[in-house]
């Protein structure tokens, strides 16, 4: 049983991690952070969680803490990374893994060379339904893949619980850093290829203010395959997910979703020749298992950092595109 500490305890944690420690097998949640002791100490009573501290490397440090799971908003990542990196325990990192390609190459150099296992949750690689899609497509089952579409939306309003969603010093960037590296990381990993170029526009209103409000970016992928991405604060909830080949087309309406079952069509001449429902209600337990198995050799993760240093050279690119309303080439890890 691997012992997971988890580094910025809010939302996302009480939300999405704690129900997925308690569905998992091989992980448990033993110690948490939070920027205050009070804050630290109410959380940890409320989840059962044993040991609070209110700073990254007092929980790196700790004896009882095996990995640490790193949950802080996206620019605290590398600090907390690294100092993680530093005591010499394995990171898993959330999504996107920084604020640019630079601070990934670091977070990524420093783990390789300390020998820490680092990687990053890109939640929908264990997802039933996109593995479906994945295994359905290498096998031919559409032929080659021609066009690909990945959107993600949801109502990011003034009031949403993330305060900081719309403060670019702390995320970064809107909806492509925030849901779009999810659309362009599923996209890579269903096509096994990888983006040479990226095209993007973005739509700005009164609240997001020098942040997108909402985007389109054209991916251009080495085989030939072309996707859009859709992504918006201001639609409401939708994640539609398309691969269109030769042969047929597969379809999921909700394919990123992991709150109700979703359904997997095949397609072909404009009707639906099979269909199945499928559930990705444990994807993040499935997601916290296997970097635990990984750290004890049985397995290996999914979805390590180099992955998230990938998708963001391709999240620079795009706002690179918005800037310069040209084609921009994606830099590739190495």
């Amino acid at each position: 049983m691997i012992r997971f500490g988890i580094v910025g305890f809010g939302l996302h944690a009480e939300k999405r991690m704690m129900p997925a420690f308690s569905l998992a097998k091989n992980s448990k949640a033993v110690a948490l952070s939070r920027r205050t002791m009070e804050k630290a100490k109410e959380s940890s009573a409320k989840w059962n969680i044993p040991v609070a501290f209110d700073s990254a490397a007092e929980l790196a440090r700790s004896p009882e803490v095996d990995a640490v799971f790193v949950t802080t908003p996206n620019y605290c990542h590398i600090s907390d990374v690294l100092t993680v990196i530093a005591a010499g325990k394995p990171v898993l990192c959330e999504k996107p893994l920084a604020m640019n390609a630079s601070e990934c190459k670091q977070m990524v150099n420093a783990a390789k060379k300390a020998g820490v296992p680092f990687g990053v949750a890109h939640i929908f690689r264990f997802e039933d339904s996109v593995n479906k899609i994945r295994d359905r497509v290498a096998v031919g089952q559409i032929g080659k893949p021609i066009f690909a579409r990945s959107e993600f939306s949801f109502p990011g309003s003034a009031a949403h619980p993330r305060k900081w969603l719309h403060d670019m010093s702390v995320a970064g960037g809107g909806p492509i850093v925030d849901i779009g590296v999810h659309c362009i990381d599923t996209l890579r990993y269903i096509l096994q290829d990888e983006v040479v170029k990226v095209s993007a526009r973005a739509m700005h209103d009164q609240l997001s203010g020098p942040m997108e409000a909402a985007a389109a970016l054209l991916l251009e992928f080495s085989r030939g395959t072309l996707a859009t991405v859709c992504v918006s604060y201001r639609a409401g909830y939708r994640s539609p997910l398309e691969i269109v080949g030769t042969d047929g087309t597969l379809f999921a309406m909700d394919g990123l979703n992991v709150e109700r079952p979703i359904t997997l069509q095949l397609i072909r001449d404009r009707e639906v020749v099979e269909s199945e429902v499928v559930s990705n209600t444990s994807a993040y337990a499935i997601m916290l298992d296997s970097f635990a198995d990984s750290l004890e050799g049985k397995g290996t993760f999914r979805a390590p950092a180099e992955q998230g240093w990938q998708n963001q050279e391709i999240l620079d690119a795009a706002y690179r595109s918005i800037k310069s309303w040209n084609t921009e080439a994606v830099s590739f890890v190495g």
